[in-house]
């Protein structure tokens, strides 16, 4: 891992947040999560905010418009494309105007899909996926790579907080299982080898890590995420759903004791995305038995993992999202507390 981005006590949060209106959002994870602050999402305004769309915002020398069937690649930018641009360029204004209002956050964190989920979600333009096509993943990879060191650059340069980069990679499981449906429905594309996944993820970290000098973070929030690929690749954090790994054992156990044992951050997935009562101690509990089931000290979660909720909060009620950042934050504090203790 690079020289470290985020303290011990640091808390954060997945990225999308409720609503469309961007400056409130700001305002919020900012307010609330200053150590490491997530670049609000905003998926409700629709087309160019989601995952795919947003993304396709940061290509470079390449564009997407919206089908009947979602993304697909076109020859030149359309409005579709126009709009991610748009929307993307208003959330850096907001976040700028509430770093300036409220202080530089210590660092923050910008989102986007990592290059097996941007292929598997958008199509060619004669249908069939990105990641079929060797030389248009190839393309695509590099434009993405470039678009999002421009962008860390730019916040960067407009709040004056260091940036981390965060892939998000929730199609890559699939991807790997040979699960991602061809364009008829009828079949699926065949499965990535796993050496192969690797390397293409790992070019991309190690470029966005040399440009930022900060470690990047891999999100997959599958139930069994791929964490040794995700650490060979280079991953500095690997942020997962910690509630929903079910029994830690065998080889998932292993894979998440190394990542610890060489000093791999795990972003642990914690504060339910929806509201329900719940207390802060027991919200801890996912993450004290995966640290003693591992054979870790309960100092590992100071020293070593960041809370996050279990995953975005676009769907949460705006009273939720922000209570939901609150817990989070205290949990940064518990395990704190704990490793004092």
């Amino acid at each position: 891992m690079s020289e470290a981005a985020w303290e011990p006590g640091t808390a954060t949060a997945i990225g999308s947040m409720p609503g469309g209106d961007p400056v409130e959002a700001a305002r919020t994870v900012v307010g609330e999560l200053p150590g490491l602050t997530p670049f609000p999402e905003l998926p409700a305004r629709g087309v160019g905010a989601d995952i795919l769309g947003r993304t396709a915002g940061l290509l470079v020398d390449l564009a997407v418009q919206v089908v009947p069937s979602g993304y697909r690649v076109t020859g030149r930018p359309g409005h579709d494309q126009r709009r991610a641009v748009d929307l993307l360029r208003w959330d850096l204004d907001a976040v700028e105007q509430a770093a300036a209002e409220a202080g530089a956050p210590r660092a923050i964190k910008v989102q986007a899909a990592g290059p097996w989920t941007l292929g598997a979600g958008i199509e060619l333009e004669r249908g069939h996926r990105i990641l079929t096509d060797h030389g248009a993943l190839r393309d695509f990879t590099e434009s993405l790579t470039e678009g999002l060191v421009r962008h860390a650059a730019q916040v960067a340069e407009r709040t004056g907080s260091r940036v981390v980069v965060q892939l998000d990679e929730p199609s890559l499981p699939a991807v790997l299982a040979g699960r991602i449906p061809t364009p008829s429905g009828y079949g699926n594309v065949p499965a990535v080898p796993e050496p192969d996944a690797q390397r293409l993820l790992g070019d991309v970290i190690e470029r966005l890590t040399t440009a930022t000098g900060s470690p990047v973070v891999v999100h997959c929030c599958a139930a069994r995420p791929p964490v040794a690929l995700l650490r060979r690749a280079g991953a500095g954090a690997i942020s997962l759903d910690a509630t929903g790994l079910g029994d830690v054992s065998g080889a998932l156990a292993d894979e998440l004791g190394e990542a610890w044992e060489e000093g791999t951050t795990l972003f642990l997935g914690l504060v339910p995305a929806l509201e329900r009562r719940t207390e802060l101690r027991e919200l801890a509990q996912s993450a004290f038995g995966l640290a003693s089931r591992l054979g870790f000290a309960r100092r590992t979660l100071s020293e070593r993992s960041v809370p996050t909720p279990v995953c975005g909060l676009a769907g949460a009620s705006p009273q939720w999202a922000r209570r939901a950042l609150s817990l989070t934050r205290d949990l940064a504090r518990l395990f704190a507390d704990e490793s004092e203790g």
